[in-house]
């Protein structure tokens, strides 16, 4: 695949899933041997779940951020991370992680729709900010409380739930000339349909990973292969 040239006026969104970080060794959730082998989705990851057992949650994602420590970013978020440096305001990074290897990386231009391993909120939604929270949790007596009196959940969308600052997203699919979509299966809505947003406005479109997305159809250009190898050296940056 020849280098995508990015001209002086383009603006970039960038998508990010599983496959990315599955390169630094964290497992993606939807894999046959993947992160959520042994737990069922309405045990650990739903409301009600929260709301029958609070510490398995809470036990689950403990597990979560003592792997996430352990993983270090690898080649495909550091050149997303260049790619930020040498855009500025005309780059912009949505990731379905909940992993920090993009800020790791040195990526600032970026939301996490999904929410955050390293922080954590109360569980009333009472209207306060979510807070630093990076302990690995032995039990539920550890766990913090709101000022409120809520106690602290982790600082993650859970299935059933409403991915966070979707406003915020459509404007910058809006704005964007290029959208380069990296390591997601096509099959997670909302997010399979950024693609086809971005269509609409006319926007060229990348997608990268090991394998078509199932949404593969809407992408002007698919690059197979691991991040790690393909984003390095991808695009040429023309000058001002």
């Amino acid at each position: 695949m020849s280098k995508i040239s990015i001209a002086t006026e383009d603006r970039v969104f960038v998508l990010t899933g599983a496959g990315i970080s599955a390169e630094s060794g964290l497992p993606t959730f939807r894999a046959s041997d993947g992160l959520w082998a042994g737990n069922r989705i309405e045990d650990v990851c739903t409301p009600e779940a929260w709301e029958r057992n609070p510490w398995r949650v809470w036990e689950f994602y403990s597990a979560r951020r003592e792997a996430g420590a352990k993983a270090q970013p690898n080649p495909a978020h550091v050149a997303l991370a260049e790619l930020e440096r040498r855009l500025g305001e005309r780059f912009f990074l949505c990731t379905q992680n909940v992993d920090d290897l993009h800020e790791r990386a040195g990526s600032r231009r970026l939301l996490h729709m999904h929410g955050e391993l390293s922080k954590a909120h109360c569980e009333d939604n009472c209207g306060r900010a979510p807070v630093e929270d990076r302990a690995i949790y032995r039990s539920l007596d550890e766990v913090g409380r709101c000022p409120c009196g809520g106690r602290l959940r982790p600082h993650i969308v859970f299935f059933g739930e409403m991915p966070l600052e979707m406003d915020r997203i459509q404007e910058e699919i809006q704005k964007a000339t290029l959208m380069v979509v990296v390591g997601t299966s096509g099959s997670v809505y909302p997010a399979a349909n950024f693609v086809h947003w971005a269509r609409l406005s006319g926007a060229r479109t990348v997608y990268v990973g090991p394998e078509p997305p199932l949404n593969a159809a809407a992408f002007t250009h698919v690059a197979e292969g691991n991040a790690g190898e393909a984003l390095p050296g991808m695009f040429h940056v023309e000058q001002s």
